[in-house]
């Protein structure tokens, strides 16, 4: 009789742990994409949207060159995927969008940078294989502002911890040496 039961019980378990295998393997492809923090993501919705007609973008955002640097730049940060629609956007786009849509992908290889390395490559390669020199000239042009504030995230988290320098370690929870030399500005 307690054969019975194992094999019962066995097929009961099986689907459940299969299923549960599946969300877990379908939830890790996703998340490995971004280079940005989920405050500063793009919603899927509009990046279906973009995918689907990376024109509409340039329609919306027609007279804002920062809304559409700012916005082509989350996606991109999002989801370096989204990269063969950027490709389309170039293609149907005037000089001037050009430049900006270069400065954006510079934006988001910043954003991509210290995250997800591969990712901050992957838009370099593609903005040099582009070959329009308004995209390479506003990639370049983003590059030499030196205005770091553009290239950091939304998040306004302070540089520096509220009580100045007096902790340290990972979590902030030990003492600082207060001997320790002060490094001086350049």
């Amino acid at each position: 009789m307690s054969c019975e039961v194992t094999r019962r019980t066995k097929p009961r378990w099986q689907p459940i742990i299969l299923t549960g295998f599946a969300l877990i393997a379908s939830g890790v492809g996703p998340t490995r994409a971004q280079c940005v923090g989920f405050s500063d993501r793009a919603s899927q919705t509009e990046l279906d949207a973009f995918v689907k007609a990376p024109s509409s973008l340039l329609e919306r955002l027609r007279n804002d060159k920062e809304k559409l640097r700012a916005r082509l730049s989350s996606y991109i940060a999002t989801n370096p995927s989204v990269l063969p629609s950027v490709q389309t956007l170039i293609s149907e786009s005037a000089s001037p969008d050009r430049s900006t849509i270069g400065a954006a992908l510079r934006l988001a290889e910043a954003l991509c940078t210290s995250t997800k390395p591969d990712a901050a490559r992957k838009i370099r390669d593609f903005t040099q294989r582009v070959g329009d020199l308004a995209v390479q000239a506003g990639y370049s042009a983003a590059g030499e502002d030196g205005s770091s504030a553009q290239l950091q995230p939304r998040d306004n988290k302070p540089t520096q911890p509220r009580g100045g320098a007096l902790l340290e370690g990972e979590w902030k929870t030990k003492l600082a040496n207060p001997f320790k030399p002060v490094p001086l500005p350049n």
